[in-house]
């Protein structure tokens, strides 16, 4: 059983139009320049596939896809836009597809919905079974905010625009967080949803790269290669599994 947060039919449906941003160019282009270089003549393994984001204009690259997902409902929305994509249904911290991959990569800090440390660890080593010697591990993933914190705050903003409020609660005993939306709709009405996530420090996802037998070789701020420092929000990390 995962601890993942489970995304139902009514959620996959309102997904893509929800997280509208996430396809803009300026957003999504740079990633899929990355993993095409990356993956190479080689296929690619998606984890938390969803409802194809990335796998799609990746597909359209000429990249072979392969894709892990919890959620049946947000495989079949992919599946409404392109047929050809497998996905396995299943956690991605067990779950395995045929074949070996040059490339597996897990974006958009998904592999927080993983909420306990074992199980992220199982996910780094069930990324590096499914690479071929040589192969690469991606992941992108933000740094928790919790150097926002004064004494008694609870929550950091990390979005605020005309129709989408975001904040973070933490909990920094357990590394535990809830991200909490509040979205205004067309007819003026507002609804709420959340989701749960564990944070994990950059200096610990190269640890637990470690224990799967990967290497660290590269860590920037972001898909456009700017230099990862100590004021920087999130991170693109690429392990190596030895040749």
């Amino acid at each position: 059983m995962t601890s993942s947060d489970y995304w139902d039919a009514e959620t996959a449906e309102r997904y893509d139009e929800s997280s509208a941003f996430m396809f803009a160019p300026e957003v999504l282009d740079p990633a899929v320049d990355v993993l095409a270089d990356l993956a190479g003549d080689g296929p690619a393994l998606e984890l938390a596939i969803g409802t194809g984001r990335v796998a799609i204009p990746l597909t359209e690259r000429g990249v072979p896809v392969s894709g892990i997902e919890l959620s049946q409902p947000m495989v079949d929305q992919l599946h409404r836009k392109r047929a050809d994509i497998p996905v396995v249904v299943g956690d991605m911290a067990t779950s395995s597809v045929p074949g070996r991959f040059s490339l597996v990569y897990v974006v958009w800090n998904s592999i927080g919905n993983l909420r306990t440390q074992a199980e992220q660890v199982a996910c780094f080593r069930n990324a590096a079974r499914h690479l071929s010697p040589g192969g690469r591990f991606v992941v992108e993933l933000w740094v928790p905010g919790i150097r926002r914190f004064t004494p008694g705050q609870a929550a950091v903003p990390f979005h605020v625009g005309r129709h989408h409020v975001g904040f973070d609660t933490y909990d920094l005993t357990t590394q535990q967080g809830t991200s909490h939306h509040y979205r205004r709709h067309p007819d003026g009405s507002v609804t709420y949803g959340a989701s749960n996530f564990r944070y994990i420090w950059p200096a610990e996802c190269d640890l637990m790269a470690q224990l799967a037998g990967m290497d660290l070789e590269r860590r920037t701020a972001d898909w456009q290669g700017s230099p990862f420092t100590n004021d920087s929000e999130s991170h693109v990390s690429v392990w190596r599994k030895p040749a």
